[in-house]
Formats: C-alpha cells, sequence, structure tokens
C-alpha cells in the first residue's frame, strides 16, 4: 500500500503585468521553487502555484500608449514573465493569469456572495489615489505628500464604489493573530500589521471602480468593475478549483489551506488583513503563513529603469548560466532585511564560492581518481581519526539544513550545504593524496581518501538539489552516482565501491575576469547621466571654534566602520537607543541620544562611524561601549555619518 503522503500548497504573489521583471521579481519565485523543492524531498506532495496579475488603471493606460488592447498588452507581458519563470528552472504546478475564464467567473460570484450576505455595500469613494499601486489613502497616511508604498505623486479621486466591511472581521482577525504567531513571518511584519493598522481600527476597503474598463465587471453592475485585490488575491483559491456554490474541485480539498504565501515585504497588508478577512467572510480556513521576504535592491539602490541600473534574470543568466544566478539570489538574501546585487558581487560569489569551493573540489576529486586509479573509486577500508571527523561533520549536516528550512532562512540553509564542500577540500589538505600517491604502500589509504571525498561531495550534493538543480545534476552524472534521498543522508558510505568516475571532467563554473565582465555590461548598459537639477545654494551651520589640538591629540582617537546588526529603543528613554554594532569581528553595544531621529528598524543595516577607543560608560544603567558620529544643524536635527562607499564593518577612517 502507498504510503499517503503529507500535503503543502505554496504560492508566490502573482506578477503584476506592467512590464518585464526585473532581478528582484525574480528572485521570488527562485525562492518559492527552492522551499517547493525541498519540500518534495521531504516526501511531501507539493502544489506550487504562480502566475500573473492583468487588470486594472495602470494596464489600460500602458496598453493605450502601446497603441494595442489591454489583453494584447497583458499576453506579451505574461509569456515573457512565464519565459523568465521558466528561464531559471522553477518547478511551479500551475501558471495561473487572472484573465482566466474560470477565475474570472469565481471573481463575480464571490463578489454577489460577499454582496448578498451584507459584507459588500455601494457609497461613494473620495480620496488621494495611487494609479501605480491601485490604492486610496488619507492625508495622514501619505509620505511627504505621496504613496506611502511607492513614493509616486497621488491625485484627489472621487467615485461611486463598492465597499466591504473591514472592521465587521477586525476583531477576529486581531484575535487569530495573537493565537497564531507562526501565522506572519517575520514577526517585525506582524508588529508592523498590528501596530500600524489593526489596532488604530480598518477602514471599509473599495473593493470596485467605475473610472476604468479593464477588470472584471460586477455581473449585476456592469459599470462596475472588480478592484484588483479582490480579484488577485483570489488566485489562490481559484487557481486550485475553489467554486463558490459547492462544487470545490478535488484539488481544492485536498490543498486549502495554503501552507505558505511567499510574497514581498510591500504587499503584506493585502495578504495579512484584506486576504484572511476576505476568506472569513467566505468561511473558509486561513492559510498557516505568511512569509514577507525582503528586497533585493541594487547597489546602488532600489532597481529604477530610470535610473538605468535594472538587471534582469536572463541577462545574469548569459553572463553567469542559470545556478549561479539561482544561488546567488538565494545566498544574498537575508531572512529579514533588503539584500544587494552588483555585477561585481556576482563576480566575486562566481570565483569563490562556485568556481573555487565547489567546482574545484568535483574537478579535482575527478582528476585524482582518474590519475591514481583510472577513475575507478573503491572504499579499502584503510581508515584514520580524520575520516571519522569528516564523516561525523557531513552526517550532521542534514540536520541543520533541515531546521534552517523550516523556519525559511533559505540563505541559512545554503550556507551550511557549502559547509560540506568546505570541509571536503579541508580533508584533501589534511589528508594529502599527492603524497599518499608517491609511496606505493600507501595505495589502500589513497584510495579510501578519494572514496570518502566522491562520497562527502555525492551527499551534499544531496542537499544541493533544491537549490541549484542542474548543478547537482551535472556533479551526480560525473561520479556516475545516483539520487539519493534525504533519508539516505543518514549513512555515509552508499556511494557503490568499484564504481568508475567520468574520464573528462567537466568545468562546473569557470572563474570569471571582472574587467572583462565589467566591460560587457557596459556595452548592454551605457550608463545614463542623470539631469543635473540647479541645487539652491545650501545652507551653513558656523559653530564656535574648540581649543586647537596637535596632531599627537588626533591620532590618540581611533575611528572605524561599523555595521548596525541590532537596535531597540532604551526604556523609559526619550531620547537613548541602544545598538549592536558589529566592528570586525567583534560585536559592540553602543548608546546614542538619536531616537528622536531615528526608529531601531531603520538602524539596522547601517554603516556607521564610530569612536572604538572611548572608556567605555554606562548611559540610562545600560553599558556602551563607542559613539556613534553624527552631524547635527542650526535647527538640532541630527543624522548618523556614514561612509560614502561600502566599506566592510572594520575599516579604520583616517
Amino acid at each position: 500500500m502507498e504510503k499517503i503522503r503529507p500535503k503543502y500548497y505554496i504560492t508566490t504573489a502573482i506578477a503584476y503585468t506592467s512590464g518585464k521583471p526585473h532581478i528582484g521579481n525574480t528572485y521570488e519565485i527562485v525562492l518559492a521553487d527552492s522551499i517547493a523543492r525541498f519540500k518534495r524531498q521531504q516526501g511531501y506532495d507539493v502544489f506550487f502555484q504562480t502566475g500573473t496579475d492583468e487588470h486594472g488603471q495602470k494596464i489600460e493606460l500602458k496598453a493605450e500608449e502601446a497603441g494595442i488592447t489591454p489583453k494584447e498588452f497583458v499576453d506579451n507581458v505574461s509569456t515573457e514573465i512565464k519565459r523568465i519563470w521558466d528561464l531559471m528552472n522553477t518547478s511551479y504546478d500551475k501558471f495561473i493569469r487572472t484573465t482566466d475564464a474560470d477565475h474570472e467567473a469565481q471573481v463575480q460570484k464571490i463578489f454577489k456572495k460577499l454582496y448578498d450576505q451584507g459584507d459588500i455595500y455601494k457609497g461613494y469613494y473620495e480620496g488621494l489615489y495611487c494609479t501605480p499601486c491601485e490604492s486610496f489613502f488619507t492625508e495622514s497616511q501619505l509620505v511627504d505628500g505621496k504613496c506611502p508604498d511607492c513614493g509616486r505623486p497621488v491625485t484627489p479621486a472621487k467615485e461611486e464604489a463598492y465597499f466591504f466591511k473591514m472592521s465587521k472581521y477586525a476583531p477576529r482577525l486581531i484575535d487569530y493573530i495573537n493565537t497564531h504567531p507562526e501565522f506572519i513571518q517575520p514577526v517585525s511584519r506582524k508588529n508592523e500589521m498590528m501596530n500600524n493598522f489593526l489596532l488604530p481600527g480598518l477602514q471599509d476597503l473599495c473593493v470596485s471602480r467605475t473610472s476604468f474598463k479593464w477588470g472584471i465587471p460586477v455581473d449585476f453592475d456592469p459599470k462596475h468593475v472588480v478592484y484588483v485585490w479582490l480579484d488577485a488575491l483570489t488566485n489562490y483559491i481559484t487557481g486550485i478549483g475553489y467554486d463558490c456554490d459547492g462544487d470545490n474541485k478535488d484539488l481544492f480539498n485536498k490543498m486549502w489551506p495554503a501552507d505558505l504565501h511567499l510574497i514581498g515585504k510591500d504587499i503584506i497588508r493585502f495578504h495579512t488583513i484584506y486576504w484572511p478577512i476576505f476568506l472569513m467572510s467566505l468561511d473558509l480556513p486561513l492559510p498557516k503563513q505568511v512569509f514577507g521576504h525582503p528586497w533585493l535592491l541594487q547597489g546602488d539602490g532600489k532597481m529604477s529603469k530610470s535610473k538605468g541600473n535594472v538587471i534582469y534574470a536572463d541577462e545574469l543568466v548569459d553572463f553567469f548560466g542559470v545556478d549561479a544566478v539561482r544561488y546567488f539570489v538565494l545566498h544574498e538574501m537575508p531572512f529579514d532585511n533588503d539584500g544587494v546585487i552588483t555585477w561585481e558581487l556576482m563576480v566575486e560569489r562566481m570565483n569563490s564560492e562556485l568556481a573555487n569551493t565547489l567546482g574545484n573540489l568535483v574537478n579535482r576529486t575527478i582528476s585524482m581518481s582518474n590519475k591514481y586509479f583510472g577513475g575507478v573509486v573503491e572504499n579499502k577500508g584503510v581508515t584514520e581519526p580524520v575520516d571519522d571527523d569528516l564523516k561525523n561533520f557531513i552526517l550532521s549536516v542534514p540536520a541543520k539544513v533541515d531546521a534552517k528550512m523550516e523556519k525559511l532562512r533559505v540563505a541559512d540553509a545554503i550556507t551550511e550545504v557549502f559547509t560540506i564542500f568546505k570541509r571536503c577540500n579541508k580533508y584533501i589538505d589534511e589528508t594529502m593524496p599527492w603524497a599518499l600517491a608517491k609511496d606505493e604502500s600507501k595505495q589502500d589509504r589513497l584510495a579510501t581518501v578519494l572514496y570518502n571525498l566522491v562520497e562527502g561531495i555525492c551527499m551534499g550534493t544531496t542537499l544541493l538539489e533544491s537549490f541549484m538543480p542542474e548543478t547537482t545534476k551535472r556533479i551526480l552524472s560525473q561520479l556516475n552516482a545516483s539520487e539519493r534521498t534525504l533519508e539516505d543522508l543518514k549513512t555515509f558510505g552508499l556511494y557503490p565501491s568499484g564504481n568508475k568516475v567520468t574520464d573528462k571532467p567537466e568545468i562546473l563554473f569557470a572563474r570569471m575576469d571582472i574587467k572583462e565582465v565589467m566591460e560587457k555590461v557596459n556595452e548592454l548598459h551605457p550608463p545614463k547621466e542623470e539631469p543635473k537639477e540647479e541645487k539652491p545654494e545650501e545652507k551653513v551651520v558656523d559653530i564656535e571654534a574648540k581649543p586647537e589640538i596637535t596632531f599627537d591629540d588626533f591620532a590618540k582617537l581611533q575611528f572605524q566602520v561599523g555595521e548596525v546588526i541590532a537596535c531597540e529603543a532604551v526604556k523609559k528613554s526619550k531620547k537613548l537607543l541602544c545598538s549592536q554594532v558589529k566592528i570586525g569581528s567583534q560585536v559592540r553595544q553602543i548608546v546614542s541620544g538619536i531616537k528622536a531621529y531615528y526608529t531601531p528598524e531603520e538602524m539596522v543595516g547601517k554603516k556607521v562611524m564610530v569612536v572604538t577607543n572611548l572608556k567605555p560608560a554606562k548611559l540610562a544603567g545600560i553599558l556602551s561601549e563607542g559613539m556613534i558620529l553624527c552631524a547635527e544643524d542650526a535647527d538640532g536635527n541630527v543624522c548618523v555619518v556614514s561612509p560614502e562607499k561600502n566599506m566592510p564593518a572594520g575599516s579604520e577612517i583616517c
């Protein structure tokens, strides 16, 4: 009898069809794919859904500019998005489009059902509207008079609209979040939703529009189209066969509720407030978890076509290959802080981790097997204590990877996998096969060493499969090894003794020259000069001069670059923040009177200038081990001083 596998339903946000997705957009689908693949390795029956969000005023306007119909426009863009998802070797099971006929029919049914039960009512909306975000805002929600989500201008708007009674379900949602701490991850996102939106009180949500036509018509009031979030969010249930009339498909009955909605942090509000409330109204279970991942940023800030700093996945693949790009975007993204991508960093990772740590290890091992034993790999059982160290280390890693993946710390999981390859490289240095080869009496020991290396690589490669599937296949093929299960990784020594590796090892990852890469990049994307604005003459500040000092006086002070890795407000203090600052390999605790100018969240990730040789002192009873340098203007406004370029923590300021 076949064992019944536990189900796992994972989704990405559906990509908006306004244009070609950049590498930051692509990161999400690769992240979801790595989780889906790992769950399959664990024995889960996985359903992985992604797709495209295709309605709205922005699409209507872009289609008009292009001189084509909205449907033609979204067909073109959706095809391009799917092409890139396929290029990145993502193993989705369903690619849904919100223009699919079955989705549109269900959205109309859902709208009518919620209207009939009194959760949707007709009224008028007047407010400030952001077209790109397709969201209304109040004056108080704006940031510097602009959209709080995207920073673009908003325009006053008034129109007849249908509204959803959000407040009816808010207390129930608050209770659910409080009793299900795993529901919103990371915790920082949960706190943001509770404190900024739910606890102050929810406003009713506009769920239809009349000012544009490109959307799903409200069938009982055709001048209205269903507003984006009631349309887009429901894809998670319509895509697996939800039927508003109760005739659900088997897939829906099996898979819902979703185990994980993987989304960008910028749309966390819609997925953790609007979406759960819609589901409550439909009397459906809530998804088990929503993870709002951080952004992948260009080295000089958020990607922007106007800046000319947009990086696309297909261009990166042309330079580095699919798995190298997958490795980079997964490895470089912290759990809850934004990651950074640059061409230079890609080359660095390519040369160090991929070409050196992994590629060179595989190549060396195969080459030595061919050189010394004609490619035959045999376990002769001539062991030494160093072998046990290797085996025990490798056998300990799968549980560590499992623990990281369980918490969605994918970058940390990859780092754990690569510890196997690093340990194998160390094992080569410890055993020195080239020296053993010179001694006829050590041939069986040499054979055992090479067997252990091949076995170690096979085990590491099995764990690598979720993140770099093609590389896994290439390595196993060269080693003439079969695929293994995660269960197999509990045993060291499953590689068949007497197997023969390939006699022509291929280069997995070739080292690259940064100068050559950047020359090609500049040919593809000539740097854009931003139009220079005439700046008004800046204000200056004159301060009272302190007594003159000598260079020797100055030389007594030590200044270094520090990176703030954690920060919290000092209780019962109106002025103080307590930061944990990484300086070189040390972490120092520094208390600063900057609470009026920075939130703890804003400080985390900042590179700051620190006086590191001040005598420690207590401020508000808390030990402070240095001073963060700040600038203060004539009005008393304060900002921390940061290095112009991204310098490593610990760099001396001189």
